[in-house]
């Protein structure tokens, strides 16, 4: 017998596994004809040991919505059994029917025993070659919330929103933990737009692509003189952050020498900039991010502590498995809107995506999306394999191959990575194989390459005019780093 809770949540007849009392077998619809139903979920709750699943039952839905079967006339009448297992597995029967069902992308045409290791990844099943489902395990009903971009009905994001909502309102520094493409500054700006300091400004700073020498000038501000072409009173991202946040992503790469300063801020409030007489109390909300394991580097370990105030980690794709289909819906429609266009996925290519591993995470998703839409949009019907390849290795940090040996690396070859890719310190550090903190030892290195803050002004101006305002083109003709001469620019007052 079905039921609707509270919650407008339907639970049915499926036992939970005894090993795992506080999980609910859950199924989410990853992909239907009518893509408002993406993302509606029925829960299982304790009682009968087997669901039926067909064109009319169970009912799905979104919280606080109407709940409706799934409907489609290509799901057959007859029921795909979900019988639970030993020890938290499931046996899965198909219909007595022609409906194609195939689970994680391999045909389904005779009972299949899925251990607890394989559930605990989330199943991807396709019916009758248009409805896409994700079985899973869901800690909790679904509630009614929304913060911004960070989309997903799973329960690693049900928990990210929360704690979200828990810090909000504090004044706690927040470490913000995940892998590359994860979220973590949409989770920076949700924390943002939710606090008492959102009607300040959100100053997101890159602590990776922050100079070794000027760093304490960039985060801190320094008075006239203070060094060799400070010729006027200059403020840090503390002072423009005033009132509001000041987000600080891969806070794993800060220069080593302004750590205890960053400590100094989190302890008192104070700092003070280089080269003044007196110190200057902060008034902004810190928040950091990092995809590294600060305890294992040589990260300053009292600093870390304090950033440890509040941690929030957030989930990697993989592990998120029922939330593929809404954010590839989201990326499809966003590309779209910006195209002008109205282009559809075919269902086989979305079922490939929903059952791949997405080592880029989001980032990576949306990326790939967006080149399927552009090759279909070109009448070329893309497959996932011809997809991910490339867009892997210029998204995924871990796909590169590292090098060891810098002292191999020839000054040509990164003067070449450099030209190649618009003079981004990240774009060129993939292309050689080497890490971001490598790359910049490299560039320090390199005799031709020069840093932005020593450019002198006059060369700046004529070199911005000369391109036309093009900053890349400009970096390119510098000889410098295309982030960090965009900083310096707006710096000198050359630049909005």
């Amino acid at each position: 017998m079905v039921s609707l809770d509270n919650e407008q949540t339907l639970t049915s007849a499926l036992s939970m596994p005894q090993h795992g009392a506080h999980r609910l077998l859950a199924l989410t619809i990853l992909w239907h004809p009518d893509l408002a139903r993406i993302g509606e979920q029925f829960i299982a709750g304790p009682g009968m040991p087997e669901l039926a699943l067909n064109r009319y039952a169970p009912a799905f839905c979104h919280p606080g919505k109407e709940p409706l079967p799934l409907g489609e006339r290509c799901i057959a009448r007859e029921p795909l059994l979900l019988q639970a297992g030993a020890v938290g597995g499931l046996t899965l029967r198909p219909p007595a029917s022609r409906m194609l069902v195939t689970l994680d992308g391999v045909p389904l045409a005779a009972p299949l025993a899925i251990d607890a290791a394989r559930l605990d990844g989330g199943l991807v099943l396709e019916l009758g070659g248009a409805v896409l489902l994700c079985v899973h395990w869901a800690q909790g009903l679904p509630k009614l919330e929304q913060y911004g971009e960070l989309i997903g009905v799973s329960s690693g994001m049900r928990k990210v929103r929360e704690l979200i909502r828990q810090v909000a309102a504090t004044e706690l520094p927040v470490l913000l933990l995940g892998e590359t493409g994860t979220g973590k500054e949409l989770a920076a700006r949700a924390i943002h737009a939710t606090s008492l300091h959102r009607d300040g400004p959100l100053v997101a700073v890159n602590m990776a692509a922050l100079n070794d020498t000027l760093a304490a000038a960039d985060l801190f501000g320094a008075a006239k003189g203070a060094y060799t072409g400070a010729e006027r009173l200059r403020d840090g991202f503390f002072a423009e952050a005033a009132g509001g946040t000041l987000f600080l992503d891969e806070i794993g790469n800060a220069p080593v020498a302004v750590q205890p300063m960053l400590l100094r801020v989190l302890d008192g409030g104070e700092y003070r900039p280089l080269g003044a007489a007196r110190s200057m109390q902060s008034r902004a909300r810190l928040l950091a991010a990092t995809d590294q394991d600060l305890a294992s580097t040589n990260f300053n370990q009292p600093l870390l502590r304090r950033l440890e105030s509040f941690v929030i980690e957030l989930p990697a794709l993989r592990a998120r498995r029922e939330d593929i289909g809404l954010l590839t819906a989201h990326a499809m429609l966003a590309w779209n809107a910006a195209a002008g266009v109205q282009v559809s996925l075919p269902v086989a290519l979305v079922r490939d995506i929903c059952c791949h591993e997405w080592p880029g995470n989001v980032r990576q998703l949306r990326n790939v999306v967006g080149r399927a839409l552009l090759a279909l949009q070109s009448g070329v019907a893309p497959l996932l394999s011809s997809l991910v390849p490339v867009v892997a290795c210029a998204e995924d940090a871990a796909a590169a191959p590292r090098r060891s040996d810098l002292a191999g690396i020839e000054p040509g070859a990164v003067l070449d990575a450099m030209d190649a890719n618009a003079w981004q310190i990240r774009a060129a550090a993939l292309a050689l194989g080497v890490s971001r903190p490598s790359m910049y030892k490299l560039l320090a290195a390199h005799p031709l390459i020069r840093e932005a803050a020593a450019i002198p002004f006059d060369e700046l101006r004529l070199a911005l005019a000369a391109e036309q305002g093009d900053v890349e083109r400009c970096a390119g003709v510098l000889r410098t780093p295309c982030e960090a001469l965009r900083r310096h620019l707006r710096s000198q007052g050359l630049m909005g």
